[in-house]
């Protein structure tokens, strides 16, 4: 059986909303907060990090659970954009994390999800000056968790933007050294160094490490640490993937993004939705502790 329980806050508190299957499975989104996934669990594993103190704090951003970047992952040449005529500026990974999001849909029938919708207004057109509505559908079923986005140009322009998703995944510091990311690629943008670099795996324990992977040519990817491991398969938009962690922290990030950063001054892998029309995308997560990961 699927579960969805909305929980309003007190003043000065988030409200949330808790997505539960009779398996064991768990995850919690907070509107509020970007529409932010705050916590994924499977059988009593916690699957992402947070630091919930970042949470708490609207004055900054979040550290932990699964934000989202839109119109524009990474961070663009000066803040700043130029495209298609238009002109704006965003901070790194642009507006949506920044926002609240309306809560829509729930649904508990052969899934438990809820549906969050941002719809574009004076503030958003400010900094990106298209009109727009995205939503976001979180779906947990047994240990994967679907993330549907919808995004509707509201315009009579098309509409350019890139979109990513940013998993804080909880892999203990002392564990990072034998943690694996699979991948084929052989060049990746290392982001720590500002320079293209050649690829003889990832390691993972050693210092900062920020990888924009060039050629994993791939829709999933996988990322394995002793004990656990979590698949992830995304829509075929989804082919720049980014690995990120630091020293002496338990998280490692693995970041399906649409584009490379700047794409809305460099027009790289930069999609666009038609007048009035509609893009959609997705990505799931699968998590399973031991053992290989069941379908």
């Amino acid at each position: 059986m699927f579960h969805v329980i909305t929980k309003r806050g007190l003043p000065g508190e988030l409200s949330t909303v808790e997505l539960l299957d009779d398996r064991g499975s768990r995850a919690v989104v907070v509107p509020e907060r970007g529409g932010i996934v705050a916590a994924f669990e499977v059988a009593g594993h916690p699957v992402l990090h947070l630091d919930g103190a970042t949470l708490a704090d609207p004055t900054r951003n979040v550290r932990g659970g699964i934000p989202l970047l839109f119109p524009s992952p990474g961070r663009l040449a000066g803040d700043a954009f130029a495209c298609d005529g238009r002109a704006g500026a965003m901070k790194q990974h642009g507006l949506a994390r920044d926002r609240a999001f309306r809560v829509g849909a729930l649904s508990f029938h052969d899934r438990a999800s809820v549906t969050l919708t941002l719809e574009s207004d004076a503030e958003t057109l400010a900094k990106f000056p298209w009109p727009f509505r995205l939503e976001t559908t979180y779906a947990l079923r047994g240990g994967t968790l679907r993330i549907e986005q919808r995004l509707e140009n509201l315009g009579d322009a098309p509409l350019p933007y890139a979109l990513g998703l940013h998993p804080y995944f909880r892999v203990p510091a002392e564990l990072k050294a034998r943690t694996k990311v699979e991948t084929h690629a052989t060049r990746a943008f290392d982001n720590v160094t500002k320079q293209e670099v050649a690829l003889h795996g990832i390691r993972l324990g050693e210092g900062e490490v920020d990888l924009h992977l060039i050629d994993h040519d791939a829709t999933s990817i996988e990322l394995r640490w002793p004990g656990a491991r979590v698949r992830m398969h995304a829509s075929p938009a989804y082919r720049r993937w980014v690995v990120w962690t630091l020293p002496e922290q338990d998280f490692v990030c693995v970041e399906p993004w649409t584009a490379p950063a700047d794409a809305l001054n460099t027009g790289i892998g930069l999609q666009r939705v038609a007048p009035r029309g509609v893009d959609e995308h997705f990505v799931e997560i699968a998590f399973e502790a031991g053992g290989a990961i069941r379908p």
